[in-house]
């Protein structure tokens, strides 16, 4: 009979050393999405990802640096949150052998599509991903880098 009480859990275990986990996969993720997003992108389509837009299309907010805020903070917390106790676990279970890079653009793309199909299309009433005009895929890009950030930067801290 094979004894199951030390199988490893899918999920990261809960301690101190986790919050410094999800900060550092944050802010490297989204350091990384910025540069993608405000000084790489208007090169290739002409202006920059402006996810704060988004953010104040969906709440209905004026205030930029409100949307700002909000948005960095779902990017540097609760994105890594995400990775760690849904996308991670789905993928140990469904496909555990899944490289590392596999892993984190899929979850860069799970992100892109909740952006641009859910929060953009069916709160903010735009088209569906935009219309996959040019800065689709630039938003699509820089949520994969952000993805694969995240899942590297998990990854060097033990997780």
């Amino acid at each position: 009979m094979i004894n199951d009480m030390h199988k490893p859990s899918i999920f990261p275990v809960i301690e101190p050393g986790l919050i410094r986990t999800i900060i550092a996969a944050g802010l490297a993720a989204d350091i990384s999405w910025e540069i993608w997003a405000r000084l790489i992108t208007p090169f290739l389509v002409g202006g920059p990802l402006e996810p704060a837009a988004l953010v104040q299309s969906v709440f209905g907010f004026s205030n930029f640096l409100v949307a700002e805020a909000i948005h960095a903070t779902v990017g540097i917390i609760f994105y890594p949150i995400g990775y760690l106790f849904i996308a991670r676990p789905l993928q140990r279970i469904a496909l555990p052998n899944l490289p590392l890079l596999l892993t984190g653009i899929g979850f860069g793309t799970g992100l892109w599509v909740f952006a641009l199909y859910v929060m953009a299309h069916l709160f903010a009433g735009f088209p569906p991903f935009l219309g996959f005009i040019p800065l689709t895929w630039a938003s699509l890009f820089g949520h994969i880098i952000f993805g694969v950030v995240v899942a590297y930067v998990v990854r060097a801290f033990g997780r």
